[in-house]
């Protein structure tokens, strides 16, 4: 654990875990807090509340890069003070919006969401060493892991005893709190060399968004894209047995288990490649299965709970090695909008195995999909680069090091 000691070292690295962790947690709730709120407080259906989730999650998907370039052009308080503006101002209308309007409006909050998670893996690169990143960046995994086990079960819990529209300020609230504590740390986002762009400012798509990059934003889109799945896999195994009030312990014994890989893979003194990590999750997914019982359910995902932020983990330090200073942020907004999308694609596709075959057939096809991701990453990362120009290279080229460990 000398690693993490000495992550947690690092000043300032600490307290923006803290207030990312707070602005993760609450943004990780605000589909299931508008979800509550359609439902409960405007008496509509779930397909209703399904769409302002979806408008939602598109918003986020599409506005990740363009956040990240305006991050990179703007700088970061700038950006987050802008967001937070937005939020503020999206969450207190809630509960006064009719629901052709609110559609709408959750659309565009989503677009210019609060970017914590992007924000907090460019400052990860920027203040720690290459040996370092590697544990810094399991952390931000096992953050966002928590954060999926705690921000909807709160807004659940609230939503059982109090207001839908209490339960949606809160959650804009903490949004809001969180964006605000991320803009008065204003963490660096680049280290000191990297400060000055330089003169040959951002470079072209083309240098930087290329077969490696694109490897890693395919793994990165099927590994949330099995996640995902597996998650509605759980449901369907456990409603055919009888037990779905069951389901929430075999998430949160997915969940503990996805923190604990990512700690013990973050104290590991060598990298796995991110093609073999999302190969072995897809193939301890498809057995889970064979369990037709909660007790069996919980042993059968360990497994793939062991492998969950490592994978994670592994995707966002190639993302960080692979991309020039100067559009970092670009390049993890895509990020983000990969593992956007496969989030929201997974649910419906893994759905679609399910109806057609047996609920086992749920873990086959979310399983399957991290394989294919995982083959396809594997044989984009081993295409040699594209070339360029020398002049170019000399100031904006990723270092042939930067491709180990894809």
């Amino acid at each position: 654990m000398t690693g993490y000691r000495q992550v947690l070292a690092v000043p300032g690295l600490a307290p923006l875990l803290g207030v990312s962790l707070l602005a993760r947690t609450a943004i990780t709730a605000d589909v299931m807090a508008l979800t509550m709120y359609v439902v409960l407080g405007l008496g509509m259906s779930y397909a209703a509340a399904g769409g302002v989730a979806a408008a939602l999650t598109a918003g986020v998907a599409l506005g990740g890069p363009l956040l990240g370039r305006l991050i990179d052009r703007r700088g970061l308080r700038t950006v987050l003070l802008a967001t937070v503006g937005v939020q503020a101002v999206f969450w207190l209308s809630v509960p006064i919006l009719p629901y052709g309007i609110l559609l709408g409006a959750a659309f565009a909050a989503g677009l210019l969401m609060v970017p914590a998670q992007l924000v907090t893996r460019q400052a990860i690169t920027a203040m720690t060493t290459t040996g370092q990143r590697r544990a810094a960046f399991a952390l931000e995994s096992v953050q966002g892991e928590l954060s999926y086990m705690v921000g909807p079960a709160v807004v659940i819990l609230g939503a059982a005893t109090m207001s839908p529209g209490l339960v949606a300020w809160g959650v804009g609230a903490a949004i809001v709190a969180g964006g605000a504590g991320i803009a008065l740390l204003n963490p660096p986002l680049r280290t000191e060399d990297e400060a000055d762009p330089g003169t040959a400012g951002r470079p072209p798509r083309r240098e930087w968004l290329g077969a490696r990059m694109i490897a890693v934003l395919t793994m990165a889109f099927g590994a949330t894209m099995l996640l995902s799945g597996v998650d509605l896999a759980i449901v369907a195994t456990l409603r055919e047995a009888g037990q779905v009030s069951w389901a929430a312990v075999v998430v949160a014994v997915f969940g503990v288990a996805s923190v604990a890989g990512g700690l013990i893979y973050g104290a590991q003194s060598r990298p796995l490649p991110t093609w073999l990590l999302l190969g072995l999750l897809g193939l301890v997914t498809i057995p889970a299965g064979l369990a037709h019982d909660w007790r069996w359910l919980c042993v059968a995902v360990v497994g793939a709970g062991l492998l969950t932020a490592p994978t994670l983990a592994t995707v966002a330090d190639a993302v960080s090695r692979l991309a020039p200073a100067s559009v970092r942020g670009e390049a993890t907004g895509l990020q983000s909008s990969a593992l956007s999308a496969g989030f929201a694609l997974g649910s419906p596709i893994v759905g679609l195995a399910i109806d057609v075959s047996v609920p086992a057939g749920g873990f086959a096809a979310a399983g399957l999909a991290g394989l294919a991701a995982a083959l396809a990453g594997c044989l984009l990362s081993r295409r040699p680069p594209a070339r360029t120009r020398p002049p170019v290279l000399s100031r904006t080229a990723v270092p042939a090091t930067t491709t180990q460990g894809l």
